[in-house]
């Protein structure tokens, strides 16, 4: 069985604090991209509106989103993320697939069965995840041959447009809209793209609810289960919460050390926060998983709350972005550093010259106290 750190991403978290890249759909807005641009020959046929389907742009734009993997590797990211952030056959049919809500129906596991087993949408999420993954590989490399730094790439596994923990019917509280081993299969088939198509490591991300994350890890426990057979090595696996103003996951509304106590289990190679709050907002809730965590921490937080007026649509510049992170890595409580929602190549660039030389988070003593810094059984 493969040690975890054994993985180069893991011997260069022993030595520095590590770079993520920016937000994919931030940066994309910057190049004036239209409902034409996504939709392409391919799609251009679609009865729905496809602009916000950014996962897209990796079929119909693809020089688009190399020129921003290119661009977040030369501002000294580490880790840049596919853009698969909503490539599963679940968020896919909100763009593809009618809603019966507007036929006086209702989305419920019924309605989810059918989108699980649609050969389409199955299709779509494969190739998207495939092609992004191979896109992220090609940049990663040929970047990281160029300066002789080696650069990884992350599989985007995001969360979905449906809740486990919740119902969306006030008056049937017990009503779900779709099924734990729906969610899981959807994700197993997003886990195994990505695989195929080359990432160093999966990276479920930007997580509101922590019952469809669990759906997650258990689908990344089986796939890793089902390639023994094929000797293939596990994967790192990175995990990060997005969390409202009290610290909680914002629809299962778990602390950061109940979310944390939740995830342990699944032996992350790194857990986190991003999006949702600024760095300002964030930082006590960071300090807390910091403490509380056996894992490496990861921080990548939005630039400061929405703006309207602001160029990149929220308040934060690099500079203020910088002097934020840069702040956490000399506290000493991150071993991954970089940014979410607003957060463009430049913004990177300031925060990597930011933790630049500052060492990284030392894991408090658990459980495995006789293990390295970043041990974890395969």
């Amino acid at each position: 069985m493969t040690k975890i750190d054994q993985h180069p991403l893991g011997r260069l978290l022993e030595t520095r604090i590590a770079v993520l890249d920016g937000a994919m759909g931030t940066t994309i807005r910057t190049y004036g991209m239209t409902e034409a641009d996504i939709r392409g020959d391919r799609f251009k046929d679609a009865s729905k509106d496809l602009l916000n389907n950014g996962d897209l742009f990796t079929l119909t734009r693809p020089e688009v989103i190399g020129d921003i993997h290119r661009r977040f590797l030369e501002a000294g990211a580490d880790i840049i993320e596919t853009n698969t952030f909503g490539a599963t056959s679940i968020v896919q049919s909100e763009f593809f697939v009618d809603d019966p809500r507007e036929r006086g129906g209702r989305k419920d596991p019924a309605f989810y069965q059918s989108v699980i087993e649609n050969a389409f949408l199955n299709g779509l999420a494969w190739e998207i995840n495939e092609q992004s993954a191979r896109q992220c590989r090609e940049w990663a490399d040929r970047v990281g041959n160029a300066t002789g730094r080696p650069r990884f790439v992350a599989g985007s596994i995001g969360p979905l447009t449906v809740s486990l923990s919740n119902s969306p019917d006030a008056d049937d509280p017990g009503f779900r809209v779709v099924t734990f081993d729906q969610v899981k299969a959807a994700y197993a088939h997003q886990v195994r793209a990505l695989i195929a198509g080359g990432v160093d490591a999966l990276l479920v991300e930007t997580i509101f609810d922590s019952l469809n994350a669990k759906a997650a890890l258990v689908a990344i426990r089986e796939v890793f289960d089902d390639g023994l057979a094929a000797k293939q090595e596990e994967l790192p696996v990175m995990i990060s919460a997005a969390v409202g103003r009290g610290g909680e996951t914002m629809i299962s509304g778990q602390t950061v050390e109940a979310f944390w106590t939740a995830v342990e289990h699944a032996k992350p190679f790194s857990v986190g926060l991003n999006c949702s709050l600024g760095p300002d907002l964030m930082a006590p809730f960071l300090r807390e998983l910091s403490e509380k965590a056996n894992a490496a921490i990861s921080c990548y937080p939005n630039a400061g709350l929405p703006n309207p007026l602001s160029p990149t649509g929220f308040d934060l510049g690099p500079a203020d972005m910088a002097r934020y992170l840069g702040a956490f890595a000399r506290e000493g409580i991150i071993n991954i550093a970089g940014g979410c929602c607003g957060n463009t190549p430049e913004h990177i660039a300031a925060i990597a010259k930011a933790v630049e030389g500052a060492p990284p988070r030392v894991q408090p003593a658990g459980p495995e106290a006789e293990s390295s810094l970043l041990e974890r059984s395969a």
